[in-house]
């Protein structure tokens, strides 16, 4: 790990990724970036647009891309990665080479709930399906993914996380 601390939050779409890393970036005085956002920009496209003119391999390569840059930049930050991102092109171990990773493994019912939500019917990959159809996407999503999302040097389980409990786990992670 280089002299800035990274925070790489990873996780299932819809755990909170986001949420919870606007808060930690607050509480620890250190620029959010959302890694979603930052391919949008570079690339002036939306995600869903990369996928349906390039596919998702060429995603994959620019979001791989995106996080190196991010990831070798001379600062602190809280990054909140793409769902699938800790799974391709050796992902999260560029993650735990430079940064401290934290997996927000939230219960699949909560993040059903959630992605059931009108204003979260944005998503693509879950829009226009039912709260049933949710959770099985979910559940078939995390059995790919688990083992990445494992990897991770921190594991916050549950629904309800505080920034104080990640921070004091950060802490001891970094007098490790």
């Amino acid at each position: 790990m280089n002299d800035f601390l990274k925070v790489v939050l990873v996780g299932l779409p819809g755990s909170g990724k986001s949420t919870f890393g606007r808060q930690l970036a607050t509480a620890l005085d250190f620029p959010y970036y959302d890694l979603d956002q930052l391919i949008e920009k570079k690339f002036q496209m939306k995600i869903p647009d990369i996928f349906n003119d390039f596919g998702e391999g060429r995603f994959r390569e620019w979001e791989t891309e995106t996080l190196i840059e991010v990831m070798s930049s001379q600062e602190s930050l809280v990054l909140a990665s793409g769902g699938g991102c800790p799974c391709f092109n050796d992902n999260m171990d560029i993650i735990n080479k430079q940064g401290a990773s934290v997996y927000l493994d939230v219960p699949l019912e909560e993040i059903s709930e959630r992605l059931s939500l009108p204003k979260l019917q944005h998503r693509p990959m879950f829009k226009d399906l039912g709260h049933g159809e949710i959770t099985l996407k979910l559940k078939s999503l995390l059995a790919d993914r688990e083992f990445y999302y494992d990897q991770a040097k921190i594991k916050l389980s549950g629904g309800d996380f505080s920034t104080e409990l990640l921070m004091s786990e950060l802490i001891k992670l970094i007098k490790n």
